[in-house]
């Protein structure tokens, strides 16, 4: 499962981008899951969640507790979650996730990054069969760690692979286990680095670097928009 472990790489190097942009995403997850199911994160798994994952991008704690405070203002606006699928150059398929307050001001600007990257938005739920939405989950082995044995443990709530990686395992499961592996993790009081659902494409296309540059371009434009959360694309 090799190609999960170069996801995660990327996503580190490209798709979060600078802190600049990383930090405000990770505070719109926050207050999204505190104003959905609560600002206690012992109550709120979705919350605990969001939190877990801006702390292993190094987001302060002051920004963390302020984003969940942000939860509880008057004037925050309703966000929406809103998927946005398209075509870039040389074949290449997009998916973009979004977090909006405003869906009509980010289909406009989302259609513009790919008009001005030499791609075309598509009609939503083109590209659902193209990728795998899988709950990934991601902590350190410890010298006690028997991964044989953690893998029987962790089949029955719904464990399909686990690669282990410079001492760095990877834990991959239907994107409907995310929940009761969670559950799983905290039973077996292992501490996640990230518990994250990502989308894999199912049917990778091989490109030349000249290609990827190309696209690896409209990428970026895309996920400079202060509404995108996450872009996947079909290309190895």
């Amino acid at each position: 499962m090799g190609r999960a472990f170069e996801y995660r790489k990327a996503s580190k190097l490209k798709r979060w981008g600078a802190m600049s942009r990383i930090f405000p995403r990770l505070g719109r997850s926050i207050t999204m899951a505190a104003k959905e199911g609560g600002t206690d994160p012992e109550s709120n798994a979705k919350l605990r969640t969001a939190i877990l994952n801006a702390k292993a991008e190094n987001m302060p704690k002051d920004n963390i507790d302020a984003a969940i405070k942000r939860a509880n203002a008057k004037d925050l606006a309703d966000m929406k979650e809103v998927n946005y699928e398209g075509k870039g150059p040389h074949g290449a398929l997009i998916f973009v996730e979004t977090a909006t307050d405003n869906a009509t001001r980010t289909v406009a600007n989302v259609k513009s990054h790919f008009k001005k990257g030499g791609g075309e938005m598509l009609n939503n739920g083109s590209l659902e069969f193209m990728f795998s939405r899988k709950a990934v989950f991601e902590f350190e082995k410890t010298e006690d760690m028997d991964l044989e044995e953690l893998e029987l443990e962790l089949i029955d709530a719904g464990l399909e692979e686990i690669e282990e990686e410079d001492g760095t395992v990877l834990v991959t499961a239907e994107f409907t286990d995310f929940g009761t592996l969670s559950q799983a993790f905290e039973e077996l009081k292992i501490d996640l680095k990230t518990a994250t659902l990502k989308r894999f494409a199912n049917t990778p296309i091989e490109l030349s670097e000249e290609q990827i540059n190309d696209i690896a371009n409209l990428i970026e434009r895309i996920e400079e928009d202060e509404d995108v959360q996450a872009v996947y694309t079909n290309f190895s």
